[in-house]
């Protein structure tokens, strides 16, 4: 447990480390904002073969951490602050610090890198466009019309009249949705760790920052974006794609041609959580950047 100092107090957050490598120790950053890094668990099966130290570690607000009552603190300029004191009492720094966020932790790692990349030996952002109103943009263009429309006009239509805590409204998404896009299989052969991490995700951060839903950004981060910065973050960074993802790939491809030390990696057969329904490529093609930087 790690303490945190924040404008509403001290607090104190999870953190959990596998493994012992000095030059490389890589900070999982989770998605959300307020799930959890349950969702790096598959991580156990290749990062210690590999030699890779690691970090679990749950946001404040999040599942094994502090969960204050405080909305104030579910800010994005909070949380960096916090990924800084954890790094700082982590020990991590410029010779062996590497950044790895997925979806929200992708967003909070590229504004982590835009204010501290100075700390920092890498850095990965996983499955997470730099701009949110062109998530927004892709979903409506995109996902939306390939979704049968009568079981999108009854989400829109339970979004509109604000129903989304309706049972109903998350059986739509995922079967329609989820399914498809989030987690690649069948609901019933989801990953133990991912049932998990979205039965303990906090709604009172995911839903003022994100928004209820996967098919865009509604809440403070809606007007986010890093595009424009990407040039000046200049460490070895790696950006992760999949064909089947809520973010679009080929947007995710040119963000790696913008970073100056930029690579792209691919997963044809993934989605949004693509380290569990294409590891064959996510793994693989992750372990190779890591041990090369």
């Amino acid at each position: 447990m790690i303490p945190v100092s924040t404008p509403g107090g001290e607090y104190r957050v999870w953190t959990k480390r596998v493994g012992t490598n000095p030059g490389l120790k890589v900070l999982l950053l989770h998605g959300g904002p307020g799930a959890t890094s349950e969702l790096y668990e598959s991580f156990d099966t290749w990062f210690p073969r590999a030699g890779i130290e690691y970090y679990y570690y749950d946001q404040l607000g999040s599942f094994r951490s502090d969960q204050p009552d405080d909305p104030a603190l579910w800010d994005l300029g909070r949380f960096v602050d916090e990924v800084d004191q954890v790094r700082q009492a982590l020990g991590l720094d410029a010779s062996n610090f590497v950044l790895l966020g997925q979806s929200w932790g992708g967003l909070l790692a590229m504004e982590y890198a835009a204010h501290h990349q100075q700390h920092l030996k890498g850095l990965v952002i996983s499955n997470m466009m730099s701009s949110s109103q062109e998530y927004n943009r892709y979903a409506r263009e995109v996902l939306m019309p390939a979704m049968d429309q009568d079981v999108l006009a009854e989400i829109q239509h339970l979004e509109a009249t604000g129903r989304t805590d309706d049972p109903r409204y998350e059986q739509l998404l995922m079967e329609h949705h989820y399914v498809l896009h989030v987690c690649r299989m069948p609901l019933a052969d989801w990953p133990d760790p991912v049932t998990r991490s979205l039965g303990h995700i906090n709604p009172a951060i995911y839903v003022p920052m994100q928004g209820p839903s996967e098919l865009g950004m509604s809440g403070t981060l809606e007007n986010w974006d890093r595009s424009g910065d990407l040039k000046d973050i200049d460490v070895p960074a790696l950006v992760i794609g999949a064909t089947h993802d809520t973010m679009d790939p080929a947007h995710m491809r040119w963000m790696s041609e913008q970073l100056p030390q930029g690579r792209y990696l691919h997963c044809p057969d993934g989605s949004h959580l693509a380290q569990f329904d294409d590891p064959g490529h996510y793994f693989p093609g992750l372990i190779d950047f890591l041990t090369a930087i």
